[in-house]
């Protein structure tokens, strides 16, 4: 109740604040493709900051702010960002030394021309009220600005946990020169009270039985409290007509103050199953990373050459593991049998572990009008782990590999266009999971490749296809015989992905993708029968279609569509475990309007329409709960 009291309180003071536009936020019509983008808290597309043809760009290090080079270990806060977006195909040509996996490129809040401010209020999924306030101030116009933003949120889960959430970012951007540009930034996510979320480890090769969602079955005083928090300094500069320089220094820090893993392990089919608690002391990942980047330009009639030199380091220093384990007991799953808290934990010592990485980059990219686009890259790493496990001696590893990539495309009219590439990575793997023997054991660095081609086709002025084959291939990584998490060969995912974006109507807004996915393992445990030829958890078949419709007769008020069907997904190593294909709808309306005198916008959203009951797989024979039907309604207004 004191929740939505607060929450009651701030929305009546909406009309009174005399204050960054957020009313006409909408991810399908920003949308450039459907490849994957989020804006504000929308997110559409095939892929996600999490996942990209079946892998992760953040685990592996592809994540960039503002164009630059970021290793990224914080949370970062809407109030921080406005969007991503995943680059990926003919879409990540545009950017030097691109890598496998993708490209993910946050984008800070930018000041406008005009004092705004915009607060968004309302209940989140589960009825969680919250409350957002965005500002955008040019102190001196087009000189010198603010943006920034702060949200307090009272979030509910699928699993009926729950936790509060304070975000908050301050962003300064500086316009020296008309050719220098500044922009410092901080930007913080703290949660506090979350109640941990189950996972659930069966004995065989089989899923557990479906179980009542919204239930908290856990331990209520297993809260975890996080900081994350990022902080740096970004500038670009031009210096005469043919140089560019682009450089930034970012911290990001994930503290996990409190933290506890959830295990039912040894799980039936009929759900007796067995808890067991591990609680962690504070667990730290804190990455200084940053990029200074130097191009040459020069125009030789309808031909611009560009020169690319760049500098990427990272320091990486890590503090986690030390737990320590409780055995609560046997119980059946998804029913709450409480146990009192202990008086104290004993924790051991933590690993820790240090990277220092340097990259060494040079590049050719050529821009020739009416004919097409290529650009070649090599770059030089030099990597270096140590790791200091409690009473071990300390171990490292080093590489120094040459990293190549090479893109092409070729406009065969102005409409049609053919692209293909290759890029080579050398990525972190993180630690072994939470449901593994060897729980927080430090992996190693890996080298990965990827080969893509195809062709974006502009079907009319509002209307753009995408379609391209790609195959990626790298080391890989799940739990053996021993559950031990391990390398076990070597992992291919080959496809089809497409992309249809635009308008195909005035009154229409489309965004609808599919991949079409080959994925295989390949290595000595396969061939022994140890292993089965499809990794875990992947999915042979994701199909999204995102649709909105305004009604002619009355342009204020829009409702869209979400739907988004997944195919079949091995849960175990062996591959006997197999997850049916699930469909989730979602539906929503927008409904613009004018909130004292102010433009305004009621959001209203329902997810899961049909309460679709599906497993997320985690790991072989580890499985997490999803969500099912729930409803948010926000009102945003500018002011």
């Amino acid at each position: 109740m004191k929740g939505r009291a607060f929450l009651y309180a701030a929305t009546m003071l909406l009309p009174q604040l005399v204050f960054a536009q957020r009313a006409d936020d909408n991810a399908v019509t920003a949308a450039e493709d459907a490849f994957g983008a989020t804006l504000g808290d929308e997110s559409i597309g095939l892929y996600s900051t999490s996942r990209v043809r079946g892998f992760s760009p953040v685990a592996a290090g592809n994540v960039r702010l503002e164009g630059l080079y970021f290793d990224r270990q914080a949370w970062l806060p809407t109030r921080l960002v406005e969007g991503s977006t995943i680059h990926v195909g003919i879409a990540a040509q545009g950017y030097p030394f691109p890598a496998p996996t993708g490209i993910v490129d946050y984008r800070l809040h930018k000041v406008d021309d005009a004092n705004v401010v915009s607060v968004a209020a309302g209940f989140d999924p589960y009825a969680a009220p919250s409350i957002e306030v965005d500002a955008k101030i040019p102190l001196i116009p087009e000189r010198f600005g603010i943006a920034g933003g702060v949200s307090y949120a009272h979030e509910e889960y699928y699993d009926g946990a729950d936790a509060y959430y304070l975000r908050a970012a301050f962003i300064p951007r500086w316009q020296v020169t008309d050719n220098f540009e500044v922009i410092p930034f901080w930007g913080l996510t703290r949660g506090r009270d979350e109640e941990v979320a189950p996972t659930i480890v069966t004995s065989g090769s089989f899923a557990p039985p479906e179980i009542e969602r919204r239930r908290y079955f856990g331990q209520s005083w297993a809260q975890n409290e996080s900081d994350s928090t990022t902080y740096g300094v970004l500038s670009k500069a031009r210096i005469g007509a043919s140089w560019a320089i682009a450089a930034g220094v970012f911290r990001s820090v994930q503290e996990d103050l409190k933290s506890f893993a959830d295990i039912y392990a040894g799980t039936q089919r009929g759900g007796l199953t067995n808890e067991r608690l591990i609680a962690d002391p504070e667990q730290r990942y804190a990455s200084t990373s940053g990029e200074i980047r130097a191009s040459r330009s020069f125009v030789a009639g309808p031909r611009l050459h560009t020169i690319h030199m760049s500098v990427r380091a990272r320091e990486l220093e890590n503090a986690y593991g030390g737990s320590t384990v409780l055995d609560l007991g046997p119980r059946m799953l998804g029913e709450r049998v409480p146990v009192d808290r202990p008086s104290s934990f004993t924790f051991r010592e933590r690993t820790r572990d240090f990277v220092d990485q340097t990259t060494l980059g040079l590049g050719y990219e050529l821009r020739w009008r009416g004919v097409g686009e290529a650009s070649v890259g090599v770059q030089r790493a030099e990597y270096e782990k140590r790791i200091q496990q409690p009473g071990l001696p300390e171990v490292g590893t080093e590489d120094d590999p040459w990293l190549v990539s090479a893109t092409l495309a070729a406009h065969a009219s102005s409409r049609l266009a053919f692209y293909a590439g290759y890029t080579r990575g050398l990525e972190e793997t993180g630690i072994a999971p939470d449901t593994a023997a060897n729980r927080n054991a430090a992996l190693p660095a890996i080298r990965t490749q990827q080969t893509d081609g195809g062709a974006r086709w502009t079907l009319t002025q509002d209307l753009k296809l995408v379609a391209g084959l790609f195959e990626v291939k790298k080391p890989y990584f799940n739990t053996n015989e021993s559950n031990i998490f391990t390398t076990l060969g070597e992992v291919r995912h080959r496809g089809l992905e497409v992309s249809l974006n635009g308008k195909p109507h005035p009154d229409w807004s489309l965004v609808a993708g599919a991949v079409l996915m080959e994925p295989r393992v390949t290595g000595q445990p396969v061939r022994e029968g140890r292993i089965g030829r499809k990794p875990v958890g992947q999915t042979e078949r994701l199909l999204r279609l995102n649709l909105e419709y305004r009604p002619p007769a009355f342009r204020a008020l829009s409702v869209d569509l979400a739907v988004a069907n997944y195919g079949e997904r091995v849960a175990s190593n062996d591959g006997l475990a197999v997850l049916p294909d699930y469909t989730v709808l979602d539906i929503g309306a927008r409904y613009r309007m004018q909130f004292g005198g102010r433009p305004a916008t009621l959001r209203l959203w329902v997810g899961n329409v049909t309460d679709q009951f599906f497993w997320d797989v985690t790991a072989s024979n580890s499985f997490s709960l999803s969500d099912g039907r729930r409803y948010s309604a926000t009102l945003f207004v500018d002011i």
